[in-house]
């Protein structure tokens, strides 16, 4: 009665589980199995005390595949649950080696096995176990996947016979290749472990192996302090030695005090692991051993890091980027300047309470894309083209409105509400101008900015909100400040007509803008990119419509609003949908490894950290920028202090080698070397001496001649 009571329970745990786990797109109904299972037994019968090993089958279809016990960025391990007699127990599972599998649909890194695998579970028959036979029963609960994600399960058994001999079952050459498929407890060499460089929340974990490894890599367990990342570098190898670096994510009170995992490396064509348990040089952190040639970022207080925060949002007001928003608020204050005091307060907060808001949103942003396993970094939209598209139509929408092609009023509509965002002087108005000051910040990285925001992203969810905080306060601080001394307004002039001409003029940075804005989208559409700018010319043409004979016509005011609402609908879906086909970017295109912008420019070669090893094993300096052509401090950086004569005539001087990251589309792998070296956004820009026992240099965000060849001249030595 007591194994169908256990049975019960578990075809019950099963069912519920089953109703509770649905994976979306799937549908299990009328699906054949893409996973099968069996239990297969060592041994027919036993003496109490023997220990019988038993094996879980998995048989895969061609494609499928289930998860080791650490499955990485998704998945989920196989689980066995057992109904067993009193006297037999089981032990842990020993699972095979797995294949890391990367999915190219998803650019997720998982641990898994195809075709075949067995996972093996030691049976402990106890001393006094009663004599007879024995039927053992398990509930194996697994997740296969190809293409979607299914859970299956599987009630398997088997019979064992207790008695007073010990038989082998006809299974030995099943058990004898099993035990082939385990990792090893004998790790040819030995291995070291230790922390590239401190870290409060990240940190990279480098392993020494002293052994020749073909292909090598390793598989961390899982472990409840800390997050070791699936993506490994090779930083060197030898015959017989090899240097692995992994990325790793603190998660409980403390660093571990040592790593354990499976060692891999190649062997006849197979996959051999070894299991190891790793003490790490430096786990509390204070005392982390940093390897030569490492960056160490600088520690500092929490006070300093909130303060470099601020100050890098209160910079951002007199960066390109928020310069079109700069004119609306000039235009602003004057049209303020005479009102009421009470008045003049009430908008500043609203302006702040819009850029509070819009900076709330992006930390919200920031954690759930940490949250779902993703990499995260500041400015990360302008890398989305949708984003850039909707942006592009909202600045033309604001421009058109500034140069008075429409206007905005109580009863405006569809067109209205975009231009209404930040060109009204309303309570609004007012409020969406924080808003679009915001979002047109965001491309831009400030002096204090980079390292606050590099030291903020890798922090918990409530300082994420805190920092995103600090920086909306910093950008807003000016506009309250004078907000709420009305004294320091009375040097603009008194409003007039000239106010009209001054805001037509500030529609023209907004079509600067609008032209940037379309000028960041052909590496998402290729040469489809100038049917954006096709439709933005049709939005215009409704716009004046609109404005011409709907708000200031007398006459047939229907019909033109008809046609307005029609040319909208009809270049939406011929311009945006058939021939942008906006919501499908092209694919990313094979690059040469080196090029140059110019043809007596630099001579650049594609960022990556096995291209960096490699030179840094050469001996040869190493000028490294990280850039993207959304990032205007970035453009200007390269026009005034790297694309000249005196960097690229330096850079010959010395043998220097010159790589560029392009970070426009925020590729994950760049995202974790911002991290690195402590920041969360481009530009950074990184030179490595020519002795690879020295650390690399950052350079500030802001770039002079003077910085860049001085940097150049030290490398050199």
């Amino acid at each position: 009665m007591h194994l169908w009571r256990s049975l019960a329970l578990l075809v019950l745990t099963a069912s519920c589980a089953a109703a509770q786990f649905k994976v979306p797109g799937a549908n299990t109904f009328g699906r054949r199995r893409a996973v099968r299972a069996r239990l297969v037994l060592s041994h027919e019968a036993a003496k109490p005390g023997d220990t019988v090993m038993a094996g879980i089958e998995l048989t895969h279809n061609p494609g499928w595949h289930t998860y080791w016990q650490n499955s990485g960025e998704s998945g989920d391990a196989t689980k066995i649950f057992w109904a067993l007699t009193n006297g037999i127990s089981p032990g842990e599972i020993q699972w095979p080696v797995p294949e890391k599998f990367v999915d190219p649909t998803v650019s997720l890194t998982t641990y898994v096995y195809h075709d075949r695998a067995v996972l093996l579970v030691p049976m402990k028959v106890a001393s006094d176990a009663p004599s007879g036979t024995n039927g053992l029963l398990a509930l194996v609960k697994w997740l296969e996947c190809e293409q979607i994600c299914v859970p299956g399960s599987n009630i398997v058994r088997a019979t064992l016979t207790i008695g007073n001999e010990s038989k082998l079952s006809a299974e030995t050459n099943f058990f004898a290749e099993a035990q082939q498929r385990l990792p090893s407890k004998q790790l040819p060499g030995s291995a070291t472990a230790s922390w590239d460089a401190p870290g409060s929340a990240v940190r990279p974990l480098v392993i020494n192996w002293n052994a020749e490894a073909k292909a090598p890599d390793f598989f961390p367990f899982t472990n409840a302090l800390v997050i070791i990342s699936n993506k490994t570098d090779v930083l060197s190898t030898t015959a017989s030695n090899v240097v692995l670096r992994k990325l790793a994510k603190r998660t409980g009170d403390q660093w571990p005090a040592e790593v354990a995992g499976l060692l891999v490396r190649e062997e006849n064509g197979k996959l051999a692991g070894y299991e190891v348990s790793l003490p790490v040089a430096g786990a509390s952190g204070a005392d982390a051993k940093i390897s030569p040639g490492s960056f160490t970022q600088p520690s500092k207080s929490l006070f300093v890091w909130l303060l470099y925060a601020f100050i890098g949002g209160l910079i951002l007001n007199i960066m390109p980027c928020v310069l079109p928003v700069i004119a609306l608020k000039i235009l602003g204050f004057v049209s303020q300047s005479h009102q009421q005091p009470a008045r003049v307060r009430t908008l500043g907060l609203l302006y702040t309470l819009g850029v509070i808001v819009s900076f709330l949103a992006l930390a919200g942003i920031v954690i759930g894309v940490k949250a779902a396993g993703q990499k995260a970094g500041w400015g990360m939209q302008f890398g989305n083209p949708q984003f850039l598209a909707v942006l592009s139509v909202i600045v033309t929408l604001v421009a058109l409105n500034l140069l008075g092609v429409f206007e905005i009023t109580l009863t405006g509509r569809a067109m209205g509400a975009a231009g209404q965002a930040s060109s009204k002087h309303g309570t609004a108005g007012a409020f969406m101008n924080g808003v679009l000051a915001t979002v047109l910040a965001t491309p831009c990285s400030a002096p204090f900015l980079g390292a606050a925001l590099g030291f903020a992203f890798v922090q918990p969810p409530a300082m994420i909100i805190l920092f995103f905080l600090t920086l909306g306060l910093g950008l807003a601080a000016p506009y309250l400040i004078l907000s709420w001394n009305p004294k320091l307004l009375k040097f603009l002039p008194k409003p007039g007509a000239w106010m009209e001409r001054f805001k037509v003029a500030m529609a023209f940075p907004m079509l600067a803008t609008t032209v940037w804005l379309v000028s960041l989208t052909p590496p998402h559409y290729g040469q489809r990119f100038w049917w954006l700018g096709m439709f933005l010319v049709i939005v215009a043409l409704a716009a004046w419509i609109y404005g011409e004979f709907v708000q200031r016509g007398r006459k047939h005011r229907g019909v033109a609003l008809a046609l307005a609402l029609v040319l909208l609908a009809g270049g939406y879906t011929y311009a945006m949908d058939t021939r942008l086909r906006w919501r499908s970017p092209v694919a990313g295109t094979e690059q040469s490894d080196a090029f140059q912008e110019t043809p007596d420019g630099i001579v650049w070669q594609r960022w990556s950290p096995e291209t960096v090893t490699k030179y840094r094993a050469e001996g040869r300096p190493i000028f490294v920028d990280f850039t993207a052509i959304w990032c205007q401090v970035c453009q200007v950086n390269k026009l005034s202090s790297i694309e000249i004569d005196s960097v690229r005539a330096k850079l010959k001087e010395i043998n220097a080698v010159a790589l560029l990251a392009d970070y426009t589309k925020l590729p994950a792998i760049m995202t974790t070397e911002l991290e690195k070296f402590g920041r969360a956004a481009v530009p950074l820009v990184v030179v490595y001496p020519k002795d690879p026992n020295r650390p690399p240099v950052v350079l500030p965000e802001i770039l002079t001649p003077g910085i860049v060849l001085k940097a150049l001249d030290e490398a050199a030595k």
